[in-house]
């Protein structure tokens, strides 16, 4: 995403720098000095605020005289997917790849002047039209229930969702799944007093009703239902030394009023025991580590 004039500047203050009083070429870019350049240019492109498309390709560092100068190496192999891998998958998994390499290359389809027609492998559709989201979570989470304690079914599992509200859907339908009570906890919702001038405006302004139903992706929701057995992500580093960390999936054991009981279900921490304390009014627990996954 950085402006190749960042890069030019760079180009031409290490070859001030490392020039003076030694024998270096002016056409040697960096002053001789050896810079790797990371990314993709199909992934982000750079932010020319108002730009247009000519003006946007021309910030990349491809436009550049320096591109002329770097040596292109490429990353073939897709290290996340094949580490651990089973060598009858390995061949599907490089399919995938060349595929998705494709889309974004625009060489799948009919002839792509900015619309294109894709054709979607069978495997990688959901066909129930009356009921998808359903069917997905069958398919990605099968007897949820009889196998919900065997250990390493939830950790190699995941529904990814491009928006939140598909996001609550998903929970919500999968917490309907597990036997038991659920148990609601809220977070704070008082205004702080500390400036008194301001506090009646601000209550009138910002009531709690309206507060309490945001939801975005910066904070919790208000409200967050749990149930005994369900998974749960922390979102805070509590404890990187015991891999409580952000990131880290756990499973509900315990629910308390002051008290969640958890055991650790992915990393390198499995089967460690945590107990994720919070100290407020237990009727208005504020559990900013956890969201619902």
């Amino acid at each position: 995403m950085v402006h190749k004039h960042a890069f030019e500047a760079l180009d031409r203050t290490m070859t001030d720098v490392f020039s003076e009083g030694r024998s270096i070429r002016s056409d040697i870019p960096f002053g001789g000095k050896v810079i790797v350049f990371g990314g993709d240019f199909r992934q982000i492109l750079p932010v020319i605020p108002n730009g247009t498309r000519q003006e946007i390709i021309s910030a990349f560092l491809s436009s550049s005289y320096i591109w002329s100068k770097c040596r292109l190496l490429r990353l073939t192999k897709n290290m996340r997917l094949t580490i651990g891998a089973e060598s009858s998958n390995m061949e599907s998994i490089r399919e995938f790849a060349k595929w998705l390499i494709d889309i974004g290359e625009g060489t799948v389809g009919d002839d792509n002047d900015g619309d294109a027609i894709i054709e979607i492998p069978d495997d990688l559709l959901i066909t129930d039209i009356c009921d998808p989201i359903q069917s997905l979570i069958d398919f990605v989470y099968p007897s949820i229930i009889e196998q919900s304690r065997i250990p390493g079914f939830f950790p190699e599992r995941a529904i990814l969702a491009p928006k939140n509200e598909v996001v609550h859907e998903i929970n919500d339908r999968l917490l309907s799944l597990f036997p038991g009570d659920a148990k609601e906890y809220l977070s704070s919702d008082s205004i702080c007093q500390t400036e008194q001038i301001l506090y009646s405006f601000q209550e009138s302004l910002y009531s709690t009703e309206n507060l309490n139903a945001l939801k975005i992706s910066v904070l919790p929701n208000h409200r967050l239902v749990l149930k005994v057995g369900v998974p749960v992500m922390l979102l805070r580093n509590i404890d990187q030394q015991k891999g409580l960390c952000n990131g880290t999936r756990l499973q509900i054991t315990f629910l308390g009023k002051r008290v969640i009981e958890a055991e650790v279900i992915s990393g390198g921490f499995m089967m460690y025991t945590t107990f994720v304390k919070f100290l407020d009014n237990p009727e208005s627990l504020k559990l900013e580590d956890l969201v619902l996954r």
